[in-house]
């Protein structure tokens, strides 16, 4: 797939440093002309900066779009999504934020009975829209291209609206003394207006991005009641989760 190809190439940017339409052919068994195409759709989406033969990374810190992230990690956040789906009790009114992560908990739950899900997410809304066993609330707001959420202070205020009884929230970051982090500070300002609202938080979040903190702060550890990882956490990690009183589930991606 051509999104998945261009994940990879984004992966070896980062990893390498640059590189050559040559050597990306030879790798992805497609023509140098493929490349060319594939690398100037990712200088004009801002994500590299194209070169003659080849590109450099993309500007630091920049927030790569949704469809480059699906890909990644996908194994693990299948395993991520079922082993959130069995916290989740019939009848409970669930709230979620956006991410391929979060996308994966909606698949678990896609078939179970008289939920009610209220999200902020527009590929969340298009994976449970046909299901007439799911209740779906869509909370309206400023669209992020990046991770298909609707935010800002229209969101946050019909958020205010609705008692959850779970809420799962993604994130780009996650460490014990910042807590969840994202790229977005008014993103994460609308996931706190999930968190405000619900009786237990759980945050999702692969074993990739437990260690990091990005840009805006979502929330510090003292408001998460359990984290939801993969095999891949480092033990000392979990260990520091677990002491500041977060429950750590490492699902199994096997």
């Amino acid at each position: 797939m051509k999104a998945e190809r261009l994940g990879e190439i984004l992966d070896r940017v980062a990893e390498n440093g640059s590189v050559d339409v040559v050597g990306l052919a030879q790798e992805f068994a497609v023509s140098a002309a493929t490349v060319r195409r594939d690398l100037q759709t990712l200088h004009d989406q801002g994500l590299v900066r194209r070169t003659h033969g080849g590109a450099l990374p993309r500007p630091a810190g920049l927030e790569l779009p949704i469809q480059y992230k699906a890909s990644r990690q996908h194994r693990e956040k299948r395993a991520i999504g079922l082993a959130s789906a069995g916290l989740v009790r019939d009848g409970d009114v669930v709230g979620m934020t956006g991410g391929t992560t979060a996308t994966e908990v909606a698949r678990a739950l896609a078939d179970r009975r008289g939920l009610t899900v209220v999200t902020n997410a527009l590929n969340i809304a298009a994976e449970l829209v046909s299901r007439p066993n799911i209740r779906l609330v869509v909370v309206g707001g400023n669209a992020r291209h990046a991770s298909y959420e609707l935010v800002g202070p229209a969101a946050e205020a019909m958020i205010a609206h609705y008692h959850l009884d779970v809420a799962f929230i993604g994130t780009d970051g996650f460490t014990v003394a910042e807590g969840c982090t994202t790229h977005d500070e008014m993103e994460a300002h609308t996931d706190l207006a999930f968190i405000g609202q619900t009786a237990r938080t759980v945050v999702i979040a692969d074993s990739s991005k437990i260690g990091k903190v990005t840009f805006a702060r979502i929330c510090g550890t003292e408001m998460i009641d359990t984290l939801v990882t993969d095999s891949g956490i480092e033990p000392a990690m979990r260990a520091a989760a677990e002491a500041a009183d977060v429950e750590v589930i490492s699902a199994d991606d096997t």
